[in-house]
């Protein structure tokens, strides 16, 4: 190749990135931004995700995630999606230990589920109750994880039965197959807090069934009771009647995770939280009409349509609330229990993790 066609070459390439670069100007000038979003496959956001709801002016791209991706791509070095679901109580330690500001919250609430059915106990025990617990040896795969931290929270409030009441076991291994993280530093109690590592390789069902436990507090829900085991069986035999019950008495629904925005974008465009909260809020309203329609059922249960009408009967219309006021409650138990449970070195307001033109957010 000729100096002179090497030249014109050059020039080329030069305008075409000029081009380029002009053209993605125009793009953000005119709110046609690339958002890539990431969750988990929900009826609630499947409107989302097929295109029924999105953002004016923007390309929605939506990613399914486990959230233990989800919560790497999050604490990671890339920081790959700019709108991600993520563990809540993950993000409060992150930001309250480690000072992590990657991304900011907005008040949608998008996992939610009541944990009783999380707590299971040796069939010989003799653990009827909670108060039972106390002075027993109780197996997890992770003391911080969420629904552990939620149910710490019932047990110390509604049963008087403290974190450090029984002796804790943490597993090196989860009977679904994941490794866990055994390191104790990230914990904030004192050095005669009741928490020990199990045998390296043994899961919470093999610590069970062997009698290592007597009891096992856990969102994985164990592979010895999903097997049908005899010697194995759920605290409270009717979990249904024992969650609604917690929710009459609390009007407490647990948070599991929560919607976050990287703040880069949101430094970019200010705009963005309101647009991406009335998103998901949209998305959630699609979800409830699936549920009422009764011309044909759109979810593959017989009496859907009744345990819906039954639901809002209890917890009102909107009983998947997004916004601050309307999780008041939740979020301040959840900054409590963190901080009484060890899972964070000092006490903030849940409001500082917010983006601030969130807020005054309602449905």
């Amino acid at each position: 190749m000729n100096h002179h066609i090497f030249s014109k070459l050059i020039v080329a390439l030069i305008l075409l990135s000029c081009l380029a670069c002009k053209h993605e100007k125009q793009q953000k000038s005119n709110g046609n931004i690339s958002i890539n979003v990431a969750g988990y496959n929900y009826d609630r956001i499947r409107a989302i995700m097929d295109g029924r709801v999105s953002i004016e002016g923007a390309d929605v791209n939506f990613n399914v995630e486990n959230i233990y991706n989800l919560n790497n791509h999050v604490f990671g070095p890339e920081n790959t999606y700019e709108v991600t679901e993520m563990g809540l109580i993950p993000y409060i330690t992150q930001y309250i230990n480690n000072d992590f500001r990657e991304y900011t919250l907005i008040p949608v609430f998008i996992s939610r589920i009541f944990r009783h059915r999380n707590v299971f106990v040796s069939a010989n025990s003799g653990i009827d109750k909670p108060e039972d617990l106390i002075g027993k040896k109780v197996g997890t795969p992770g003391y911080g994880m969420s629904a552990n931290t939620w149910i710490r929270g019932f047990l110390l409030d509604e049963y008087g039965v403290k974190a450090d009441d029984f002796q804790w076991i943490q597993t090196t291994k989860s009977s679904d197959g994941g490794t866990l993280n055994s390191d104790l530093g990230k914990y904030y109690f004192g050095d005669d807090f009741p928490l020990e590592i199990g045998p390296e390789g043994v899961d919470e069902s093999e610590l069970l069934l062997s009698g290592q436990c007597d009891a096992l507090i856990t969102a994985i829900t164990p592979k010895a009771f999903l097997d049908g085991n005899p010697k194995i069986k759920r605290l409270f035999p009717d979990v249904k009647a024992a969650e609604i019950d917690y929710y009459k008495k609390t009007q407490l629904f647990p948070i599991m995770h929560v919607v976050a925005i990287r703040n880069d974008v949101i430094k970019e465009n200010p705009w963005l939280p309101k647009a991406v909260f009335e998103m998901y809020s949209k998305a959630k309203q699609k979800a409830y009409d699936d549920m009422e329609t009764t011309t044909s059922l759109k979810v593959t249960l017989p009496w859907v349509t009744q345990e819906f009408e039954d639901t809002r009967k209890l917890m009102g219309d909107n009983y998947w609330k997004y916004g601050i006021e309307a999780n008041r409650k939740e979020l301040e138990a959840i900054m409590r229990y963190v901080y009484e449970q060890g899972l964070v070195e000092h006490q903030i307001t849940f409001e500082e993790l917010f983006a601030p033109s969130t807020l005054e957010l309602q449905e």
